[in-house]
């Protein structure tokens, strides 16, 4: 008999062990549950936390690119209306002094006219005249009026007006041979066309 209640006693303790050891298994199976939910609850909070630090970055990000945009627009748009209005006022300042220009090339052909009529150095008057002739000549030259050479050179519509017609045999052909009124360019661009008689 006493060895029975040795066996039972053995045999409770045994079971005590292991439902101990089974429970403490439990107990630990559950903790790494609960531990492994509390670290996914705490990485999801984290990638929301982050993922809202990204969509305020987004946001600042997206509105510096917005106001980059608007000022490089700003400064291309400047640019542009910059070199427009210096274009406009060069076209000006050559409308304005071409149009000066054609108003003194009458007075210089009265110079001419007059001059041609009196020889050099027979009247004082007459050599002030030439004087300011040559000077007018000069302050036009400095200002980029040069004639357009015409007698001998071939006509050109560009720049000759044609207004008589003869036939030479011993010019050329399309040669301009007579200058009835002298014609001048202002930078590289017609003023006034020469008039001019051409051969052949």
């Amino acid at each position: 008999m006493a060895e029975n209640t040795e066996k039972k006693e053995e045999f409770s303790t045994e079971e005590a062990v292991k439902e101990a050891v089974e429970n403490a298994e439990e107990m630990k199976e559950e903790a790494t549950v609960e531990e492994n939910k509390e670290a996914n609850a705490d990485s999801k909070e984290a990638k929301k936390a982050s993922k809202k630090k990204e969509k305020k970055k987004d946001k600042r990000d997206e509105q510096i690119e917005q106001l980059t945009d608007r000022v490089t627009r700003q400064m291309a748009e400047f640019e542009n209306f910059r070199r427009r209005t210096e274009q406009e006022k060069s076209q000006m300042f050559n409308m304005g002094a071409k149009n000066i220009i054609e108003k003194i090339l009458p007075v210089v052909d009265n110079f001419e006219r007059g001059l041609a009529t009196v020889e050099e150095g027979a009247d004082p008057f007459a050599d002030g005249m030439l004087m300011i002739y040559k000077q007018l000549l000069t302050t036009l030259d400095e200002a980029g009026v040069k004639p357009i050479e015409a007698v001998g050179q071939e006509f050109n519509p560009d720049f000759h007006n044609a207004v008589m017609h003869v036939e030479d045999e011993e010019v050329g052909e399309n040669i301009v041979v007579e200058e009835f009124q002298k014609g001048y360019m202002f930078n590289d661009a017609v003023v006034r066309h020469s008039m001019v008689k051409v051969a052949n």
